[in-house]
């Protein structure tokens, strides 16, 4: 996927944006989010907090934003020469970025996330899912045998089990276990056809 997916915004908002993401990322390292109000955010990047809220609503909203830039892949899925390889490797890649804590953190304030003010399509958590999906859609259109694999079959398969177990349980998937998925999500395509 390009790194420029999905609008951004230009001109004096860009550089708002940019300097409340900056301000935020900065004091997210310096101490704990509990800590961290709209008011510092609005000192350290130079804005009125009006213009936070206005922009973003709360506090949750603004760590939604940031982390939703730290979702945005910056390069296309690896190639390793077969379909199988690369949704596996994409997947594990996937895994140990969600699993850290900078990627569990960032999860779960998308999900905190009420982002009511825009459409459907605008939303951070469809921004999400955009994100992972553009990147499973760049794997299977290298490979002509993926023609019978559905995206939103990788999704359910392979995506879901990741997300789920490392929002949801104590240990995430293992990575030995995402090439299973994979290798199951290959199957049931293969049967499908088989069976059509």
């Amino acid at each position: 996927m390009s790194p420029s997916a999905g609008p951004r915004p230009g001109g004096r908002s860009a550089r708002i944006q940019q300097a409340v993401h900056a301000s935020a990322r900065k004091l997210l390292e310096q101490r704990d989010r509990a800590e961290i109000t709209v008011p510092m955010i609005a000192t350290d990047a130079g804005v009125t907090p009006s213009t936070i809220y206005r922009r973003w609503g709360d506090i949750n909203e603004v760590f939604a934003d940031v982390s939703i830039e730290r979702l945005r892949p910056d390069a296309d899925p690896r190639e390793t020469g077969s379909l199988r390889g690369d949704l596996t490797i994409w997947a594990q890649d996937y895994l140990e970025e969600m699993s850290a804590p900078v990627g569990r953190a960032s999860l779960r304030d998308v999900l905190m996330s009420d982002d009511q003010t825009h459409a459907p399509d605008g939303t951070k958590k469809f921004k999400c899912a955009f994100f992972c999906r553009t990147q499973i859609d760049v794997i299977l259109a290298r490979w002509p045998e993926a023609a019978d694999v559905d995206g939103d079959s990788v999704v359910d398969h392979v995506v879901a089990p990741i997300i789920y177990r490392i929002l949801f349980d104590l240990e995430p998937v293992a990575p030995q276990r995402v090439a299973e998925l994979v290798d199951q999500t290959l199957a049931l395509a293969a049967r499908v056809v088989a069976e059509g």
